[in-house]
C-alpha cells in the first residue's frame, strides 16, 4: 500500500500565499490585544481526560480525540475505558486555561488578562468554515467580577475587526441565567435544563416547529412547552418588557443592559438582545454573547462568564469571562473578498546564471538583508519564464546576475 500524500480529512496543508495571510491577521490580533494591556500565555494541545470529561464543554465533549495510555499502563484486554484513556486532544482553550489559571495564579496579576493562540480538535464532520483542526484565539479576563470584564473583551474583539475592515457584523446578547430563569419560571424539570437548553439553540436552524417536536420528544408537558415558547414571542427589541415577563432578579436585568448601554456608546456598533442565544458550552453562568458577519452564516466569535470552572480545578471561586474569535471561519471570509496582505519590505530576487558572481551577490544579499529587506537567491531554472511568473508573484524584484 503507497503512502498518502492529502492530509487527513478534516485537517490541511497551508500554501505560503495561505500562511502570509494567518500570520498578517494573527499579528493584527496581537497587536491590538495588546494595546488592551492582555498577555500572551501556551497551554499544551494535550490535557487529562478527566478535565475533558467534566461536563463542562457541552456537546465538545462527544467529539473528543483520545489518545491511549502508554506501554505498561495500557490494557488492551480491559473493556473499561479507563483502562485504556488517560489524555487527548483539547477541544477548546477555555478549560486548559482554567487548569493553568489554577496552577499559576500565585504568579499572575490579579485580574489577570490572558491572550491564548493555538490548534484544538474535534472529531465532527468537515464542512465549510469548520475544521477537525482549528486555531482558536481566546481573550480571557480571570478575577474581575464586574461587568468590565465584557465590556473590555468585546471591545478589544471589535477593535480587532475594524482594523481588517470588517464593517457588516451585529453582535448578540444574552444571559444563562434568563434562559434558565425562563425555565423555572414555567415550571420545567430543571434536571433537563442541558437538553432543553441544546435543542433551543437550534432555533435559528429548525424554526420554531421543529424546536417544539423536539421538546415534546423529551417527555415535557405540551402545555409547558407552549407556555415557555411562548415567551420568546414577546418583544425582544425591549430588554426590560421582555424579561418583566417572567420576573426576572433586577441585578441581572441591570448588569446586562450596562454592557450593552456602554458598548453601544463606545462603538457604535449592531448589538441586540437575543433570547434564544444559547451557546453550546455548558460552563457559561452569566452574560454571553456572539458576532456574526456578512457572508458567513455561522459567528465569528463568541464567549461569556464562566464564573464556576477554575473552582473545580482551584477549589476558590474566581470570576471568569472569555472571547473566542473563530479564526479560521474569519479567515475564509477574508479569502473570499479578496483580501490581500499589505506589502510592508522590499522584496529582491537574484537570478544566477553560473557560479561566477555568487560570492559577490551573496555579499550584496547580506548588506541588502541588514538594511530590512526580504532577498533570496536562486539559480535559473531551465523553464525560466514559469520560474519568473511565480517570483513576480510573490511580488519580488527580479535581477539577474
Amino acid at each position: 500500500m503507497g503512502l498518502i500524500k492529502t492530509p487527513v480529512k478534516g485537517m490541511r496543508d497551508f500554501l505560503p500565499e495561505e500562511m502570509a495571510l494567518r500570520e498578517y491577521v494573527l499579528n493584527v490580533m496581537k497587536d491590538t490585544y495588546e494595546n488592551f494591556g492582555f498577555s500572551l500565555i501556551g497551554t499544551p494541545t494535550v490535557e487529562h481526560i478527566e478535565n475533558l470529561t467534566s461536563n463542562q464543554g457541552g456537546e465538545n465533549e462527544k467529539l473528543i480525540f483520545k489518545i491511549l495510555k502508554r506501554g505498561e499502563k495500557l490494557d488492551l484486554k480491559s473493556e473499561n475505558v479507563s483502562d485504556l484513556i488517560d489524555s487527548g486532544l483539547r477541544y477548546d482553550l477555555t478549560v486548559p486555561l482554567s487548569r493553568f489559571y489554577a496552577s499559576h495564579m500565585n504568579e499572575l496579576s490579579s485580574p489577570f488578562r490572558a491572550f491564548q493562540v493555538g490548534y484544538s480538535y474535534r472529531a465532527e464532520r468537515p464542512q465549510r468554515g469548520r475544521y477537525r483542526e482549528l486555531m482558536q484565539c481566546d481573550l480571557d479576563i480571570l478575577g474581575e467580577k464586574t461587568c468590565l470584564a465584557e465590556i473590555e473583551l468585546i471591545t478589544a474583539v471589535i477593535t480587532f475587526l475594524k482594523k481588517l475592515d470588517f464593517q457588516n457584523f451585529k453582535i448578540r446578547i444574552n444571559d444563562r441565567r434568563i434562559l434558565l430563569k425562563m425555565i423555572e419560571y414555567i415550571g420545567l424539570p430543571l434536571e433537563k435544563v442541558d437538553s432543553i437548553l441544546i435543542i433551543l439553540d437550534k432555533m435559528d436552524k429548525i424554526g420554531l416547529d421543529g424546536v417544539t417536536k423536539e421538546l415534546e420528544n423529551l417527555g415535557l408537558e405540551s402545555e409547558k412547552v407552549k407556555s415557555y415558547l411562548q415567551l420568546f414571542k414577546e418583544d425582544k427589541t425591549d430588554l426590560t418588557s421582555f424579561c418583566n415577563s417572567f420576573d426576572l432578579e433586577s441585578d441581572i436585568l441591570e448588569n446586562l443592559k450596562e454592557i450593552m448601554d456602554t458598548i453601544k456608546n463606545v462603538l457604535q456598533v449592531d448589538l441586540v438582545f437575543d433570547p434564544t442565544l444559547v451557546r453550546g458550552m455548558g460552563y457559561y453562568t452569566g452574560p454571553i454573547f456572539e458576532i456574526s458577519a456578512d457572508g458567513l452564516s455561522s459567528s465569528i466569535g463568541g464567549g461569556g462568564r464562566y464564573d464556576k470552572m477554575i473552582e473545580n480545578f482551584a477549589g476558590i471561586s474566581v470570576p471568569a469571562v472569555g472571547f473566542s474569535v473563530g479564526f479560521e471561519r474569519l479567515l475564509l471570509l477574508l479569502e473570499e473578498r479578496g483580501f490581500k496582505v499589505p506589502e510592508e519590505k522590499e522584496k529582491i530576487a537574484f537570478v544566477l546564471k553560473s557560479d561566477s558572481k555568487l560570492k559577490e551577490v551573496c555579499n550584496e544579499a547580506m548588506k541588502l538583508r541588514s538594511d530590512n529587506k526580504i532577498v533570496k537567491i536562486v539559480y535559473r531554472n531551465k523553464n525560466f519564464k514559469f520560474q519568473k511568473e511565480n517570483l513576480e508573484k510573490e511580488h519580488y524584484e527580479i535581477k539577474e546576475i
